[in-house]
Order: structure tokens, then C-alpha cells, then sequence
């Protein structure tokens, strides 16, 4: 594993554990809203929490994949496109919810008109990547619940 992956894991980490200790009340950091997704991983199936960054949108939440500019898709946006169902904490609220990954014009659209426009400075991260960044919906199948 190279000394990059390493330090993106570890950020993981501290982000997952600051999250669950904290009780998500650090979460935000200015306007940059974060949420708490578990997912199933692809090969073992145990579940994989991650932090990412989050937009509401259309009763859900769009999540999007720039892995810190890296050339290959996040391994938690991989875990996301086999899950039939995610859960996902905003602070101490949970619920299960749908991932749809958006693709073709509609993904672009989204990209372009709410995403870089409410979250410009990922732009550079999708520059620094090179590819094109996936982008899901998620919908929710639940209530919030509380913890």
C-alpha cells in the first residue's frame, strides 16, 4: 500500500472515530457538510464506514467520489455501486437509505449545476484527477432515527 492510500486510511479513521466519539458534533467545517456512510465491503462483505462530503438534494443526498484527486474511483464509492442498501449518519441522526449512481447526462447535469455550484473547490480535485468523478444519489428508505 502506498504511503498516500496509508494516510488517506488513516484520515479515515481518525474522521470515523472522531464521528462516533464526538457524536458527529464536528462533523462540518464551515459549509463543507460531512456524513457517516457504511456499506458493505465488495469483497468481504463486513461493513465499511467512511466520512464524505454530502449535499441535500431532492428529498436525498449526493455523495460523489474525487478520492482527494486520486486517478482511481474510491474504494468506498466501489463498496457503494454493489450495495443494494446503505446507512448513512448526519451528526446523530441514521437512517437506511438506496444509492443510485448517477451516469450519462443526468450525472453531468447534477455535476455541473449542483455540486460545483454549492461545493466549487472540488472542481479541483476532479482536475487533479483526471477522470470523471461518479456521483450518487442516495435515497433514503427511512426515517431519520436518533442514537
Amino acid at each position: 500500500m502506498s504511503s498516500r492510500r496509508r494516510m488517506m486510511h488513516l484520515g479515515n479513521a481518525i474522521g470515523v472515530w472522531s464521528h462516533r466519539a464526538f457524536k458527529g458534533r464536528f462533523d462540518a467545517v464551515g459549509d463543507q457538510t460531512v456524513l457517516m456512510l457504511t456499506v458493505p465491503g465488495r469483497r468481504t462483505g463486513r461493513p465499511r464506514s467512511t466520512m464524505v462530503r454530502y449535499l441535500d438534494h431532492d428529498g436525498g443526498y449526493l455523495v460523489w467520489g474525487t478520492g482527494s484527486g486520486s486517478p482511481t474511483d474510491p474504494d468506498w464509492f466501489r463498496n457503494l455501486r454493489r450495495a443494494g442498501s446503505a446507512a448513512v449518519e448526519i451528526g446523530t441522526r441514521g437512517q437506511t437509505v438506496v444509492p443510485q449512481e448517477l451516469r450519462g447526462q443526468e450525472r453531468d447535469a447534477v455535476w455541473r449545476e449542483v455540486i460545483l455550484a454549492q461545493a466549487p473547490t472540488v472542481a479541483k480535485y476532479a482536475a487533479k484527477a483526471g477522470r470523471t468523478i461518479p456521483v450518487a444519489h442516495l435515497h433514503p428508505t427511512s426515517s431519520p432515527l436518533t442514537h
